[in-house]
């Protein structure tokens, strides 16, 4: 099991494997991603909002992304008009295999990938309805990039995909950022919330 602040890790170095970006440098408040895409050049992960207002004010450069766990109230004081705040995530986990789950008829799943990633695709006929990514970074199964298309929700896709990707990574514990939408899922997955995470970037073209 992993707890606490650990997960803000364990997250960061599964996303880092799964976006295929360099891996994240540790700092005295979180962690450093150099993803280096448009309008995403960098990242930090910081671990308290007492951090935000020294690095709100010091890396307010375009494409520059936070994500803070903590607060939201606490996270916004302490930014500057350079920042952008989005909507609320959720640092969940969870420990042992995702509950069995199998698509309805109609459906079809396909796994690729021979680690430390695989993709998950549940389709209809030659149509991709849901989508998963999985990494496994120090042992823990991170996923990223859970979606189910709008016409096929309410299907309990979700959940296959969810199932496939933990049986492929195989892993004991495991963690993901979730929206609001999200979150319900996987709180009905038996996944707990560990922290609030806020992000807050600065837009190309600002000042």
């Amino acid at each position: 099991m992993i707890t606490g602040m650990d997960i803000l890790g364990a997250w960061v170095r599964g996303w880092a494997v799964s976006r295929a970006t360099p891996a994240p440098v540790a700092e005295p408040d979180g962690y450093r991603v150099d993803v280096g895409l448009p309008g995403h050049r960098v990242r930090y992960l910081l671990r308290s909002p007492a951090a935000v207002g020294s690095r709100a004010r010091t890396v307010a450069s375009p494409g520059t992304w936070l994500k803070t766990c903590g607060s939201r109230s606490a996270v916004v004081a302490g930014l500057t008009p350079a920042w952008t705040a989005g909507e609320t995530e959720y640092l969940m986990a969870f420990d042992g295999p995702v509950p069995p789950a199998a698509a309805s008829p109609g459906y079809s799943v396909t796994v690729a990938g021979d680690g430390p990633a695989w993709d998950v695709v549940v389709s209809s006929g030659d149509v991709p309805a849901a989508r998963g990514r999985v990494a496994v970074a120090g042992g823990v199964a991170v996923f990223d990039k859970i979606e189910t298309d709008p016409e096929h929700r309410r299907k309990g896709l979700g959940r296959v995909v969810m199932h496939r990707l933990s049986e492929a990574a195989g892993a004991g514990s495991s963690v993901l950022l979730a929206s609001a939408a999200g979150r319900g899922l996987y709180t009905s997955l038996g996944w707990r919330v560990e922290s609030d995470v806020v992000p807050a970037h600065v837009p190309e073209g600002a000042a």
